[in-house]
């Protein structure tokens, strides 16, 4: 199975303080099903940042679909982040779009045309259970219904790789179950999936799928392809 995220060394610090994150050194495998797990705190948020490039690493190295990430020219990350979908955890809609046409930004962006993109659409409404809610406005929607239309947009495109934080923070479990499902179909196509969660209820939900586990911005236990990062002297 071939790598689609490789760090090595990875240090990320915000301002003058101490790392966030130290030393993580681990890979992704393209097509595989991750949870990232870890108390609150830990840095999972920040990991999150970094694969789906909204920050990047104070030190050491990270490639992604086989791009030196560390020194990609600023043109170029737009091109990258068409391939990722993100489920934020404070969902990121737009206020002024329905939640049909939220559902439909990503399209619409790669330059879908509205006869096209509404199957897929109403496909998504359907699966998240909110096609009677195509019309209204994110303000209007519950949490647990903002938080399905965000990740019915972060799933429409078939990014290449899936990063949610907390995406079953805001539903009650028959829904989380029902979006983990979502996730693992979308992983049967080839899209690679990290999941942050505090849920440890999901843990068990997905066959083969591997853990990453953060304590204190370190890498802790983790399981197949992922490797305990090396202690460099005088770390912590």
């Amino acid at each position: 199975m071939a790598t689609i995220v490789q760090f090595e060394n990875v240090g990320l610090r915000y301002g003058p303080g101490p790392e966030t994150l130290s030393d993580l050194s681990f890979s992704l495998e393209e097509g595989a099903f991750y949870f990232l797990t870890g108390a609150s705190g830990a840095g999972k948020t920040s990991l999150l940042k970094l694969l789906y490039l909204a920050q990047r690493p104070s030190r050491g190295g990270i490639r992604l679909f086989g791009a030196d990430i560390v020194t990609l020219p600023r043109e170029r990350m737009p091109g990258f982040r068409r391939r990722i979908g993100v489920v934020f955890q404070d969902f990121r809609l737009v206020p002024h779009l329905s939640a049909f046409d939220n559902i439909a930004l990503p399209l619409r962006i790669a330059g879908v045309s509205d006869s096209q993109l509404r199957p897929p659409v109403e496909e998504m409404l359907n699966w998240v259970g909110l096609t009677d809610r195509a019309r209204a406005l994110p303000a209007t929607l519950s949490g647990g219904e903002q938080q399905r239309v965000a990740i019915a947009r972060a799933v429409i495109g078939r990014p290449e790789l899936l990063v949610a934080d907390e995406p079953t923070g805001n539903v009650d479990q028959d829904m989380a179950a029902r979006l983990i499902t979502l996730f693992e179909a979308l992983n049967k196509l080839g899209t690679t999936i990290v999941v942050a969660t505090h849920d440890t209820n999901l843990l068990g939900k997905v066959a083969d799928a591997q853990m990453l586990r953060l304590e204190r911005g370190r890498m802790a236990g983790p399981t197949g392809s992922l490797r305990s990062p090396p202690r460099q002297a005088g770390g912590s």
